[in-house]
């Protein structure tokens, strides 16, 4: 006889409510409720730092299908605070896969529901914005559930990446499986890269490195000093959760970075470096979270279908003209994607030209960064 699944409840701060039936662990937990519009790659969004703080609500109506895999992930946890679908298949039906997803949440804590009307949530949120949630298996009272969501705090001003960079410097070594090396050629000079971790994604060191890049992954608040005692070739400011004002000791070190290496930042990446480069960003109204979203290359004159996780953004007016250039914008928004300093080597976007999940268009811009490195080693 099939057990019955607890109920489950999504209270938003603004009253409404969804309902659902766990299928993950159970408890509760609060974020931010945004939605994801990709297809596949739910293990990749599960495990990707940028989700910190997050309830990610997937689009796609059908979930878990082709189970979970070691080779999947980007980074060694889940790191979403819960996980909300339509349907879930508890069937996998994949030669990859080595477990099934609902097994994959309990194992690591994360509170699962399906049985949404994810179409409706999406749709809400798209209109009033993402905004916090507390979801619950246990605490099926509406009203109190909506204090808890009101109560949450929230994304603005937190330091989100404390709870998901390294504790301690480590060397990057080959760790993506032979199955799914990337076709690249590594050239014959071995560049040093330091990777400063705001909740790095592996397939941006797996990618670094087809490249030829020896890379040394370090904390988030290591010092200006010691990355360039290390006597770097490059320097990368890697993706992250939450709110780039939050992290105010990153910013102060991408300050004093600036015109001393190539740089090349990556989102929260990005966004920390358009600070420091004396910029503003601000909070978006629901993000961008998915796997198809278009971005022009101004300088190239070329559309990349790109895979987004982020709810801030840069403010390109307030970006100085005669030191930035403004080199991706998105074609759904024409917010902000990617920019470059007219003097100096860096070069930053909002985008995450790795993927995992989503197309791979954009990797090109590794390409860049390594020309950046190669002429400033000449």
């Amino acid at each position: 006889m099939r057990r019955e699944r607890p109920r489950a409840i999504i209270a938003l701060e603004d009253g409404t409510i969804f309902e659902g039936t766990s299928f993950g662990a159970v408890g509760e937990k609060t974020g931010e409720v945004v939605f994801n519009t990709s297809m596949t790659g739910y293990q990749e969004i599960l495990t990707d730092p940028s989700y910190k703080g997050q309830i990610v609500t997937m689009t796609y109506p059908l979930i878990g299908n082709y189970g979970v895999n070691e080779d999947d992930v980007e980074s060694m946890k889940p790191h979403v605070e819960g996980f909300i679908i339509r349907e879930y298949s508890s069937i996998q039906s994949n030669w990859r896969a080595q477990g099934n997803l609902a097994q994959f949440l309990m194992d690591h804590g994360i509170v699962g529901i399906e049985g949404v009307d994810t179409r409706a949530l999406t749709r809400h949120i798209r209109t009033a914005g993402a905004m916090k949630a507390f979801i619950s298996t246990e605490d099926m009272r509406k009203d109190r559930l909506i204090e808890k969501a009101k109560a949450s705090p929230g994304l603005i001003g937190r330091d989100l990446v404390k709870e998901v960079t390294c504790p301690a410097p480590y060397p990057w070594e080959n760790r993506f499986p032979a199955t799914s090396r990337p076709l690249f050629t590594s050239r014959d000079h071995r560049y040093r890269v330091i990777a400063m971790d705001f909740g790095i994604k592996h397939n941006i060191l797996r990618l670094l490195e087809s490249f030829g890049c020896d890379i040394t992954v370090v904390p988030a608040n290591t010092t200006t000093d010691e990355i360039l005692s290390a006597h770097p070739d490059g320097i990368l400011l890697s993706n992250g959760p939450g709110d780039p004002e939050g992290v105010p000791y990153a910013i102060e070190t991408a300050r004093d970075l600036i015109g001393q290496k190539p740089i090349l930042g990556i989102c929260l990446g990005h966004q920390i470096l358009g600070l420091a480069l004396g910029g503003r960003t601000y909070k978006m109204k629901f993000g961008h979270h998915g796997a198809n979203h278009p971005v022009k290359d101004l300088i190239k004159g070329k559309v990349s279908i790109t895979a987004q996780n982020h709810g801030f953004c840069v403010d390109m007016n307030s970006l100085s003209e005669e030191a930035i250039e403004v080199t991706h914008t998105n074609l759904n928004d024409q917010t902000m994607e990617g920019m470059r300093h007219r003097d100096l080597p860096i070069i930053s976007i909002q985008f995450h030209p790795e993927a995992s999940p989503g197309p791979h268009d954009a990797r090109y811009l590794f390409e860049d960064f390594i020309e950046m490195m190669e002429l400033s080693i000449r």
